[in-house]
């Protein structure tokens, strides 16, 4: 089998980013969100995305504009996936949003279509049996900024087919990613289960107010020589999203300090429409956040 159609379920930050990165490495895409308002977001990412490859990235304007002429926009979860040879859910972290996706998936989808999970916190085997289809179903977890952080994690579950899982691991390296095999379910994968604990630890230190966003985040920068901070991260990916791990994980675990990082959260930032990077604010303003001015680190 080769992939050649590939729709991304879900408009958000990191599934526009994932479409705009599939097309651009040749693929053709279909960008399926439930809301006209998550299409239109999804088409705003895609001009901020061209912008900065042609800025940053040496990228020409014949490049941009095939990369753009691969790429659909439909609300009609049976248009987007007719063709699919693959599918990448980028939908809420919540087990019963994501079975009742895939149910409605499973009803629609051609019987070639490999199903995949971007998933930073459920575990495939949760909703496998949604899927109508466990042996192609599997995770294909990517970082924020993926062209950037280009690592794709690749993870089964204990009914995925062997061979699905290389032809998943082949499609990671051909859309610009450095597949990373993971072969036992692990919540996490590799990269949160590294990165999880970091946020949560400066988000703890602000709501216990031993410091504050600028110097916990000049700490990590300086120590760890990174571009950004915990903070900045944590922008970038979105606070609806480190909301959603907090509960999720806070009640599974009766882990009361998750809960209260949850609630400081959307107390402090998503009730104020503070959504991080996207919405123009959150822990920084956009686009010009002070960790990247010159003197942040002096």
């Amino acid at each position: 089998m080769k992939i050649k159609n590939v729709t991304i379920a879900g408009g958000g930050t990191l599934g526009s980013q994932i479409a705009w990165q599939t097309a651009f490495h040749g693929f053709k895409v279909t960008v399926y969100d439930a809301f006209d308002k998550g299409i239109e977001g999804s088409k705003s990412f895609h001009k901020q995305f061209a912008e900065l490859f042609l800025k940053t990235r040496g990228t020409r304007q014949a490049e941009i504009n095939q990369t753009f002429s691969r790429l659909s926009y439909t609300t009609d979860l049976k248009e987007a996936v007719k063709d699919a040879d693959i599918v990448s859910e980028s939908i809420p972290e919540n087990i019963e949003i994501k079975k009742d996706f895939y149910s409605k998936l499973a009803n629609v989808a051609p019987e070639k279509t490999i199903f995949t999970t971007n998933s930073s916190t459920t575990l495939p085997s949760e909703y496998s049996k949604e899927t109508g289809r466990p042996a192609k179903f599997l995770a294909l977890h990517f970082a924020n900024g993926i062209w950037d952080a280009n690592v794709g994690e690749v993870m089964m579950h204990p009914d995925t087919d062997p061979v699905i899982f290389d032809l998943v691991v082949e499609f990671a390296r051909e859309i610009g990613m450095v597949p990373i095999l993971i072969h036992k379910e692990q919540n996490g994968y590799v990269l949160n289960s590294l990165l999880v604990p970091l946020l949560s630890a400066a988000v703890n230190l602000l709501v216990n107010g031993v410091s504050d966003v600028e110097s916990i985040d000049k700490t990590w920068m300086i120590s760890a020589g990174t571009k950004m901070g915990p903070f900045g991260t944590m922008d970038t990916i979105g606070m609806q999203t480190i909301y959603n791990i907090d509960i999720l994980w806070g009640e599974k675990l009766g882990d009361q300090s998750m809960l209260d990082r949850a609630a400081y959260i959307k107390k402090n930032y998503i009730d104020k429409g503070k959504m991080g990077l996207s919405a123009g604010e959150g822990f920084y303003k956009y686009p010009n956040p002070t960790y990247q001015n010159d003197d942040f680190l002096k």
